[in-house]
């Protein structure tokens, strides 16, 4: 007999941003530490089919799956905190569920009916629920034990209507025992009076129970734990046992929050709900508390200058950030990320904005090492092309990202092959000398999921080289990709002999992969997006040597460790040794000024 599966839903009230996802991500963590499978569903209500023609500015990053799935930047949390891979269908969103709603139509699958709102697409919204919840993503046999769902967007907004009303119907369908409902809502403190204030949550939960659902558990953020009196409060005007009302409060390290929910009995309380009786009652999680208490100890500084178009919005940037922090931890660094807007280095700004040219330079100049990341259009281009001529150049420690990898091939065919004019036909279809160009496969027309995506494996080509060292002296790695343009091969042969070495191909060797300059500290470039696959613990191999190189450890790394079997992208945190001195006055400056991203800080 296939046993049951366990649902948690995870909505959010009173304002948006509260941080459903890491809440959600946290109770898998908790769950999982229990002795239980996890499987995760994002929910997001916008018509959109997937994420990948959204901007950056609009919704944070687009994460990429293996299965090429562009996906909300919340699936990214889950896979990080939980250690699964997820598929496509974990995403739902408006469009894919009317999509398959007006394809059964167009089919006649509905046989005559009026297709309506109520039964048709909430019944689909249902059924895709129920599919996807049985989609191992643990690398194990069989269905996971229980699937946390997060909804999108705050309960009220008019397009997330059906999704309640579906959701609604599936707590019944499933039936008590089976579905267990946490609500994350806003618990302010007015500066006025000092006094936590229950009223926007109280009205939250009216609404959700006036849509049909009713909260089991109460997950409140505050800035500080809730009172006894205030959860008393709560308890009496929501109808939720005071047991079952947690409070995520603020704190400086993400890592803390499964930890937060084991020591408030989260997990009893949700077990309860569930009628769950697992082998660890209470949650193993040394693993996770140790790496906690690692981070916050941190106090060795390396400097990482982050040379970007979106670095308005750092949620644009998140895997990257996360891989600096994995990394950076494993390597028993406090990670300082300054925030380099690429088209403010460039000489234009110089004229229009001369104290932001200066600034931007002197971040630059400061950094241990230098990342460029993905991107696309036009602007800030020059920019990131003038950087990595800097680390070319004065021999800093550079990692170039998908168009980070295709900037460091412009600048290098403009400055040491000559071709002043040289470019990427994404930004000059017309030049004359092009050493990028748009991938055969690809699309001028459609913008939507028509990019060389998801997982792809690369070959190395040299063995004695950085990056095949840092990945464990694999013939091949898989990694995940999302790019329409490429290294021009035509111009692959003058680039080699010129001293620039492309390390990894793809399996027909037309299509440059990697990309290192030898006799450079640490120069890499890779077409893939490495970040989507780092874990706490599991660094990404060409992150961590980023930041080796960046704290002068790069050559203790590829000589004395070796990455062990089993851990493809990570080094065992107790064989490294970097501690230096003479640092810690200059961190407290540097921090004092305002500079310094505090990328332990919890992404609510």
């Amino acid at each position: 007999m296939m046993k049951k599966m366990k649902y948690v839903l995870v909505t959010g009230g009173v304002v948006s941003g509260l941080g459903k996802g890491v809440t959600a991500s946290s109770i898998g963590v908790v769950l999982k530490a229990c002795g239980l499978r996890v499987t995760c569903i994002k929910i997001d209500p916008y018509i959109n089919s997937d994420a990948g023609t959204m901007s950056p500015f609009e919704h944070g990053e687009v994460f990429v799956l293996d299965d090429g799935g562009e996906v909300d930047l919340d699936l990214g949390n889950y896979e990080r905190f939980l250690d699964i891979k997820l598929t496509r269908d974990n995403n739902i969103t408006t469009g894919k569920i009317y999509q398959a709603v007006i394809d059964k139509e167009r089919r006649g699958d509905y046989l005559g009916k009026t297709v309506q709102i109520v039964p048709h697409v909430t019944d689909a919204i249902q059924e895709w629920i129920e599919r996807v919840a049985m989609i191992p993503v643990d690398g194990l046999p069989g269905p996971a034990d229980v699937c946390v769902i997060e909804l999108g967007g705050t309960i009220g907004d008019i397009e997330s209507m059906p999704f309640i009303e579906a959701l609604g119907q599936f707590s019944y369908r499933v039936g008590v025992g089976n579905f267990c409902l946490i609500h994350v809502s806003l618990v302010p403190v007015l500066n006025v009076v000092g006094e936590q204030k229950t009223k926007p949550t109280q009205h939250s939960v009216r609404g959700l129970r006036a849509l049909g659902l009713t909260p089991n558990i109460l997950a409140c953020r505050s800035t500080l734990a809730l009172d006894e009196n205030v959860k008393v409060k709560l308890s009496q005007f929501c109808h939720v046992q005071a047991e079952n009302i947690i409070t995520l409060y603020d704190i400086p390290n993400i890592w803390r929050i499964p930890l937060l929910l084991r020591d408030q009995k989260a997990h009893e309380a949700i077990l309860r709900v569930l009628n769950l009786h697992c082998t660890n009652r209470e949650p193993s999680l040394k693993e996770w508390t140790s790496r906690a208490d690692i981070c916050d100890m941190l106090h060795e500084p390396v400097r990482i200058a982050m040379v970007g178009k979106y670095t308005g919005l750092t949620d644009s940037y998140l895997s990257v950030i996360k891989a600096l922090l994995h990394a950076s931890v494993a390597l028993r660094r406090k990670l300082v990320v300054d925030w380099v807007p690429a088209c403010d280095l460039e000489d234009e700004t110089a004229k229009e904005n001369p104290d932001a040219y200066k600034v931007a330079w002197k971040l630059l100049k400061g950094a241990d090492g230098i990342l460029v990341p993905g991107g696309f259009g036009e602007r800030g281009v020059e920019g990131k092309i003038l950087t990595a001529k800097y680390a070319r150049e004065h021999r800093v420690p550079f990692l170039g990202i998908c168009l980070g990898m295709q900037i460091a091939v412009i600048e290098f065919v403009r400055s040491i092959l000559g071709l002043q004019d040289a470019n990427s036909t994404e930004f000059d279809p017309n030049t004359k000398k092009p050493c990028v160009i748009l991938m055969p496969e690809g699309s001028k027309t459609h913008m939507g999921g028509t990019m060389r995506l998801g997982s792809r494996r690369t070959y190395f080509q040299v063995m004695d080289c950085k990056s095949a060292k840092l990945y464990g002296n694999k013939s091949f790695i898989d990694e995940r990709h999302r790019h329409r343009y490429e290294v021009n091969p035509d111009m692959v042969s003058r680039l080699e002999e010129a001293g620039l070495s492309f390390t990894g191909k793809d399996e027909t060797g037309q299509r440059m992969e990697i990309v290192e300059l030898p006799n450079h500290p640490y120069y890499i470039g890779v077409q893939f997006h490495p970040e989507f696959k780092s874990r706490p613990g599991k660094p990404s191999a060409l992150f961590l040597g980023l930041i080796a190189a960046a704290c002068g450890q790069l050559d203790a790394l590829l000589h004395g460790y070796k990455v062990p079997n089993g851990i493809s992208n990570g080094i065992p945190i107790q064989k490294v040794n970097v501690y230096q001195n003479g640092h810690v006055a200059k961190f407290a400056k540097i921090a004092a000024d305002g500079i310094y991203s505090n990328c332990n800080s919890v992404h609510y």
